[in-house]
């Protein structure tokens, strides 16, 4: 699974203005609501749910929420940079500006697995990170990411 399967240059926020954890994870199912046709409720609830489990706030300013939902049909990313970092209860105590949300089939045990691992190696890349953070527009974000995870393929 690649990372350009998942999002697109449609589905990156460059700039999202939140103040705190819930709201960023309300924004990011309000966005998801429209790409997948869902419920945004019922993509909140689900990443409510999983964040009760434990925080996806994976350290150095990164969060990866993610969740299953019985109705997709395939899996859904959004990424979002913040225009001001948010406290996400990150394991490291870093507040979180750069954020993968991931939303998969009930079903997809192992595509989400690798889907979840893919992002993972992809934002521990420090350097990315920064390039990203850096960058203003969705498209240099997504060319970003998307550069990125064609050369740790290759």
């Amino acid at each position: 699974m690649d990372i350009t399967e998942l999002i697109g240059v449609d589905t990156v926020v460059p700039s999202l203005r939140v103040t705190s954890k819930k709201q960023a994870l309300q924004e990011l199912a309000k966005r998801s609501a429209e790409l997948t046709g869902m419920s945004e409720r019922t993509i909140f609830d689900v990443l409510l749910e999983r964040e009760r489990l434990g925080t996806t706030g994976v350290g150095n300013g990164i969060a990866i929420p993610h969740g299953k939902l019985a109705e997709l049909k395939k899996l859904h990313g959004l990424f979002a940079r913040l225009e001001q970092p948010v406290d996400f209860e990150a394991i490291d105590d870093q507040p979180v500006d750069l954020i993968f949300l991931l939303l998969a089939p009930e079903g997809a045990g192992a595509d989400h697995l690798k889907a979840l691992a893919r992002v993972s190696r992809l934002l521990r890349d420090s350097q990315i990170c920064q390039k990203v953070r850096g960058s203003d527009s969705a498209e240099a974000i997504y060319a970003l990411i998307a550069n990125a995870a064609a050369s740790q393929a290759a």
